[in-house]
């Protein structure tokens, strides 16, 4: 007989190794045919709601590891809500509109002047719908369950409908207006921009100070004296309309270089410093209500210059004495209607000088700057001329510099509703908890938002004019024009004549000839997806306002997150969201922003062809996300290996399952040994701190409870521990069913604890498990965990147990090391112990041979008694000696009572009766 036959090895057919990318795509296929997106929410149906609402990414290009981290964070939350009593349906977005798909089709050839702004959109259209269908492939091979085939589009004609009911409800309480004023806006994108698509970059600027001559001092000051401002965008000189003065400053005259200059008092000394004044003397000081409308003399024009007066100026830095464009500047804009200024803005939409610029027109801004600085030298008004290097805002788009322009735009007014505004952030919880603190200071200083794009490829600001230029939105025609883009899709509005898109027999007072004109710029695509809470949760059966969370990057607190809150608050009175999580950016492995030209880009469907979804998946439970993450390839490898942990225990659980039927061979809990329900306490507290961890959104903490559990509860101890008894016992005997339920049970919370974030691993596995009967675990609920009597008692017991445990492997080890033992098997083991670790090992009832992998154990006395040359440690005195006795065949343990049984002659005696027993006949 070949004894080793008789062992009760591990045996299953689930895989040691992954192979994910090749395993993946097999059971997503699985997916798509059972519809399993669809089965979940059958199955879950009338459990309370939680609704996770997807802020769409915009639909361009292939994912990166930003969307990867993003949708995976959400598939964790969307996978764990539905296994634990909530109906949790997931309906993903695109964002579709807006200049990089304008830019992307340039790129490829399209000429937008040279065909209509129609056929120019149907082109954006086709585009965005190929860009949504190569990244909703991408998503899904992400493993992210979602209503993949029903998604949200901001394009489509049923969402653009309720955009503008969304514009319409706001009108309709006054909180949309057209007004001149200073916006952002690029010339490389040729249109406005809001405060959320703005980020700020480094640039390099001419640093001017300049003298304006005054030529009627109000008694203040005598005429000739010269204010001196300083700028860094000498561009903005041809546009000034006044010298904006602090009414509560000091203001000193002074003597220098043969001039007269009038300076802030608090920055005389930095003034002079950077102008060289060597030789200065204070003629007189003057408080900045003094100088009131005074009149200096424009440096480069034959006009004047007016001295007001304004809060905003600072002293900073500069010199008191602030240059005024109200055509380039909010504080200049709004200090310049107090005094009536003219709003002069001298630059077109491309960011090219007008003829109001006289001899500067036709020069690009920037370029403006030299020929302006070289006249007000040539006309004796340059006091000082360097460079510096400052944050600057960028069109973050087109990552070029934009300007403060004044155009005539529409406007959503944020000041009529900014309270309720800071009042719903209030009420929502955020996580992180800053989260709420840098929103609340972005409401509160926030001008109205510039919601007008002078684009093509957007959803039409829905206004038409009367002869006499007065805008009209009424709920007739807001309800006519949301109709004919459910109908026919925003497209018609080009399409159409004004008078064919007015609801029929539409009349209007100011224009009593019929005749109307329609608006042509487009809502700025925050608006956009800002409207979806309305377009989505409340237009969507099974859907509800607010969400129960939104979950973005953190640039989204002055992008979506904040959008939403604006038209949310507008038309419902509350936020459109209960919670709101943000995450960080992910970055490569040394901190460094990605970037191609570096060449430290990760790209997601690399990693997946290579490793894996779940090892991606399992990357972001490991991050603390809430802040920017790492990731590389080293990164991704260590990762990797903590799955093949994970997954070496699935298949040990599995193998030593075989023949296992739950039905029959379970032991109760009543009937299990105490080593038996200190596992099972142990993997009660893994569920409950798991849990908890899911519901905090802490996912790098179920990361380490998952692998901790794996590689120290099990591997470490209970199934090394569990071996002996797993291969060498009776199929059938108490002890090894026992420890079977125990792994069963474990498995089971295992592939339920991980399913959200190990997708694939766990559909794989829960196939493989006996007795069983849903198709997926994702039809399952999380774990409960189990009721263990006298469990505090047990748990003190038996940690103090490994306490001890942890001393016998030390001392094995150096016994190993001195090549005493071999093998711990070869070992027997004598320890000196307290009177309390006495009776503790007295009172268990399992083998302590066993327990401590070893052949044999003694208590040899108490602490006092331990020989020299015992090693000592926390719990006691160790004495580690080799085994007496021959070697079992079968089991390995050594044993002087080997040959005893005459038929077996190389077997102890246990494995002696096992094989008489069960295998003798099959001899």
């Amino acid at each position: 007989m070949e004894y080793k036959d008789t062992l009760l090895m591990p045996k299953t057919e689930f895989p040691m190794r992954g192979n994910l990318p090749k395993r993946e795509p097999e059971i997503q296929e699985t997916w798509n045919k059972t519809d399993i997106y669809n089965k979940v929410q059958e199955h879950t149906k009338g459990r309370p709601l939680f609704i996770l609402h997807d802020g769409p990414p915009y639909a361009n290009g292939d994912i990166h590891m930003g969307h990867a981290l993003n949708k995976i964070l959400k598939d964790f939350i969307v996978r764990y809500k539905s296994m634990s009593g909530f109906h949790a349906p997931y309906v993903p977005g695109w964002d579709t509109h807006g200049l990089p798909i304008e830019t992307a089709l340039a790129k490829k050839g399209v000429k937008r002047k040279e065909i209509s702004v129609a056929e120019f959109r149907k082109l954006c259209e086709e585009y965005a719908y190929e860009q949504i269908h190569n990244q909703r492939e991408q998503f899904k091979r992400l493993g992210v369950r979602g209503d993949w085939e029903n998604p949200y589009i901001t394009l489509k004609p049923e969402y653009e409908a309720q955009q503008i009911k969304v514009f319409g409800d706001m009108a309709k309480k006054g909180y949309i207006y057209k007004g001149l004023k200073p916006v952002y806006w690029s010339p490389s994108s040729e249109s406005a921009l809001a405060e959320a698509e703005i980020e700020y970059q480094d640039k390099r600027s001419a640093s001017i100070y300049v003298g304006f001559e005054v030529t009627d001092g109000k008694g203040a000051v005598e005429e000739g004296v010269k204010i001196v401002i300083w700028t860094t965008t000498p561009w903005t000189i041809p546009a000034n309309q006044g010298i904006a003065l602090h009414p509560d400053l000091t203001y000193a005259v002074v003597e220098a270089d043969g001039e007269k200059y009038l300076v802030a008092e608090a920055l005389l000394e930095s003034v002079a410093s950077e102008v060289g004044w060597e030789d200065k003397k204070v003629v007189k000081t003057v408080k900045g209500t003094e100088l009131e409308k005074a009149v200096a003399k424009h440096p480069l024009y034959d006009r004047e210059s007016l001295v007001v007066l304004g809060e905003h100026v600072t002293t900073d830095a500069g010199t008191g004495c602030v240059h005024t464009a109200p055509g380039h500047g909010e504080d200049d804009f709004i200090v310049g209607q107090k005094y009536g200024l003219e709003v002069l803005c001298p630059v077109d939409e491309k960011g090219y000088m007008t003829s109001e610029a006289g001899e500067f027109a036709g020069l690009f801004y920037d370029e403006a700057n030299k020929p302006i600085t070289e006249k007000l030298q040539e006309a004796g008004a340059l006091l000082k001329l360097t460079f510096i290097t400052h944050s600057y805002p960028h069109d973050w788009r087109t990552k070029k510099p934009t300007i403060f322009r004044a155009t005539a735009q529409w406007f959503a007014s944020i000041k009529d509703f900014r309270q309720e505004l800071l009042t719903a952030v209030e009420e929502t919880k955020w996580v992180p908890a800053w989260g709420e603190t840098r929103l609340h200071n972005m409401v509160r200083d926030r001008g109205d938002w510039c919601i007008s794009r002078q684009r093509a490829w957007g959803v039409p600001i829905p206004v038409f004019y009367a002869e006499n230029g007065d805008p009209i939105i009424t709920d007739e025609t807001i309800e006519h024009v949301s109709n004919l883009f459910r109908e026919h899709g925003s497209n018609i509005w080009f399409e159409r004549e004004a008078k064919d898109l007015l609801p029929e027999g539409f009349s209007h007072e100011s224009s009593p000839n019929g005749k109307f004109t329609k608006e042509t710029d487009i809502m700025d695509v925050w608006f956009d997806s800002g409207s979806s809470h309305q377009a989505v949760l409340v237009e969507r059966d099974g859907l509800e306002r607010p969400a129960d969370l939104y979950l973005e990057g953190s640039d989204q607190y002055r992008g979506w997150f904040n959008s939403s809150l604006s038209t949310g608050v507008a038309v419902s009175g509350k936020a459109p969201y209960k919670g709101v999580l943000s995450h960080g950016f992910a970055l490569d492995g040394e901190g460094r922003k990605m970037s191609k030209s570096i060449g430290n880009v990760v790209v997601p469907a690399k990693v997946m062809n290579q490793l894996g979804a779940d090892i991606l998946r399992l990357w972001v439970a490991s991050v603390d996300y809430q802040s920017d993450v790492r990731v590389s390839d080293p990164i991704l490898k260590q990762v990797a290996e903590v799955y093949r942990k994970i997954r070496n225990t699935f298949r040990f659980l599995l193998g030593n399952l075989e023949g296992f039927n739950p039905e029959t061979d379970k032991v109760s809990l009543n009937g299990l040994r105490e080593v038996d329900k200190y596992m099972l306490i142990k993997l009660n507290r893994l569920v409950k701190n798991a849990k908890q961890a899911y519901d905090n959104y802490e996912f790098a903490t179920i990361y380490h409870l998952v692998n901790n559990f794996c590689t120290l509860d099990l591997s470490a101890f209970y199934l090394d521990y569990a071996k002996d008894i797993l291969y060498c016992e009776a199929p059938d005997s108490k002890e090894r069913c026992a420890i079977q339920t125990v792994l069963y049970e474990s498995l089971l919370v295992l592939v339920k604890l991980v399913s959200p974030i190990l997708s694939h691993t766990a559909d794989e596995v829960w196939a493989f498990i006996p007795g069983v009967t849903e198709e997926s675990v994702q039809l399952t609920l999380m774990p409960d965990g189990f009721e263990v009597e006298n469990a505090t008692v047990i748990e003190e017991k038996w940690n103090t147990f490994m306490s001890l445990r942890d001393d016998v492997l030390k001392a094995l080890e150096e016994a190993r090391n001195e090549k005493v033992i071999g093998k711990s098997l070869n070992a027997k083991v004598t320890v000196y112990v307290n009177d309390r670790v006495k009776k503790l090992l007295e009172s268990i009832e399992e083998s302590l041979e066993q327990l401590f992998i070893v052949s044999a154990f003694e208590v040899g006395g108490n602490l006092e008694s331990a020989p020299e040359q015992a090693l000592e440690l926390e719990k006691a005195a160790i004495v580690v000696t080799k085994a007496e006795g021959e070697t079992c065949e079968r089991c390995w343990n050594v044993s002087e009572d080997v040959g005893k049984v005459e038929e077996h002659p190389t077997l102890c005696p246990r494995c002696a009766a096992v094989v008489e027993e069960h295998y003798s006949q099959n001899a």
